[in-house]
C-alpha cells in the first residue's frame, strides 16, 4: 500500500480500518506475519475479529496486531492511534495532550497516555557511536522563578543555578558533508559533576574524536581519551570550528517545545519528552510520510502501562 505523505492523504487513508491494519502489518511484518508468542509463521487470519491464531498449540495463539507493540490493550482504535502518531511526528513545536484530545475525540487523560506511548515508539535505540566533530553541553529545564507564585518559588528556588530544576546532557555529532545532516543523542543526569557527565561521553563518543565543550571543569579530564577542545563563555562563543551553538540551538528548540507547548513537564516524565525533540531534530532532514514510518516501525517491542506511566502499581487509565 502507498504510505500517506501529507496530513489530508493521512486522514483520508487511516479512515478505513482495512488499511491501518494493513499498514501495521507491513510495517510490523514486511516478511509476514509471526505468532509474538513462539515466531511461527503458521498462523491464519480470522478475518470476522480481525485476528490471527496460530496453528502450533501453546498459550495466547491467538493475537491482533497490537500485541506486543505500544497500543497492547488499548480499546483505541488504529485510526485514531495513527492519526496520533503523525500529528506528534510531524508538529514542530509538538502537539498537547488538551490539543490531542480535541482532535481524535478522546478524554484528555487517554490522548495524554497515547502520547507518552507514542513518545516511546520515538526511542532511537539503534542509534550508533559518535564520532568525528562532537559538541557535549548540559543545561537545565524547569520553571522559571519570575513565573512562580511567591509560595511556590520559596519552596522551589533554594539555591542559586539550577536548583530545583532537571540536568539534561546532550550530545550533538556534526554533519561530515552537505549531504550529512547533524544529529543528537540526550539523557537526563543526577547532576553536573565529572562523574555524571564524563562517563556519558566515553560511552557514546570513539575514542580519538575531537569534543567540544565549555569551560566547566567537569570535563577536564576527557584530554586523555579525546582531542578536548574548550571555548570559555566568559571570553567568546565561537573560536573558529571551537564552539557548542548547534547543541545550544538544540536546547533552544526543546525549551520552545517545552515552554510554548507543554508548560510544565514533570521532572519524571522528561526523558520522554528529551525523546521526542531528539527524534524531531535528528528527522528534520526527511519529509512527514518518511517521519510517520519511523514512528510506525518503532511500535513493537515496546509497552508502556498507565500504572508504569504514573509510578503507580494498580492503576488502569481512564
Amino acid at each position: 500500500m502507498t504510505t500517506p505523505q501529507t496530513l489530508i492523504e493521512a486522514v483520508r487513508q487511516l479512515a478505513d480500518p482495512d488499511v491501518c491494519l494493513d499498514l501495521m502489518v507491513t510495517m510490523r511484518w514486511p516478511d509476514g506475519v509471526t505468532c509474538p508468542t513462539c515466531g511461527s509463521k503458521e498462523v491464519r487470519f480470522i478475518r470476522t475479529r480481525r485476528i490471527w491464531e496460530c496453528k502450533t498449540k501453546h498459550t495466547k495463539r491467538q493475537f491482533s496486531v497490537k500485541v506486543g507493540t505500544i497500543f497492547e490493550d488499548s480499546p483505541i482504535a488504529l485510526d485514531k492511534w495513527l492519526i496520533g502518531m503523525w500529528l506528534i511526528a510531524n508538529a514542530k513545536n509538538g502537539i498537547s495532550s488538551y490539543e490531542l484530545a480535541k482532535d481524535l475525540g478522546v478524554t484528555q487523560t487517554t490522548a495524554w497516555f497515547m502520547l507518552q506511548r507514542i513518545r516511546l515508539a520515538m526511542q532511537d535505540d539503534g542509534i550508533g557511536p559518535f564520532s568525528g566533530k562532537v559538541e557535549v553541553d548540559e543545561t537545565f529545564i524547569g520553571g522559571k522563578a519570575r513565573f512562580m507564585h511567591k509560595a511556590k518559588r520559596t519552596e522551589t528556588i533554594i539555591g542559586t543555578g539550577g536548583m530545583g530544576k532537571t540536568a539534561v546532557m546532550g550530545l550533538l555529532e556534526r554533519h561530515g558533508s552537505d549531504e550529512e545532516a547533524s544529529r543528537v543523542r540526550t539523557k537526563v543526569v543526577a547532576d553536573r559533576r565529572r562523574k555524571s557527565l564524563s562517563s556519558e561521553v566515553r560511552k557514546h563518543v570513539v575514542s580519538g574524536s575531537e569534543v567540544f565543550t565549555d569551560a566547566l571543569k567537569s570535563y577536564d579530564d576527557l584530554g586523555i581519551d579525546y582531542v578536548h577542545q574548550v571555548i570559555d563563555h566568559a571570553e567568546s562563543y565561537v573560536k573558529g570550528q571551537i564552539h557548542t551553538n548547534g547543541i545550544e540551538n538544540f536546547w533552544s528548540l526543546l525549551k520552545r517545545a517545552i515552554r510554548g507547548t507543554y508548560v510544565s513537564v514533570e521532572p519524571f516524565h522528561l526523558f520522554r519528552y528529551l525523546d521526542e525533540e531528539t527524534f524531531r531534530f535528528n528527522t528534520r532532514e526527511t519529509n512527514d510520510g518518511d517521519r510517520f514510518q519511523t514512528v510506525a516501525r518503532g511500535v513493537s517491542g515496546k509497552r508502556l502501562t498507565y500504572a508504569q506511566l504514573i509510578g503507580a502499581t494498580n492503576t488502569t487509565p481512564a
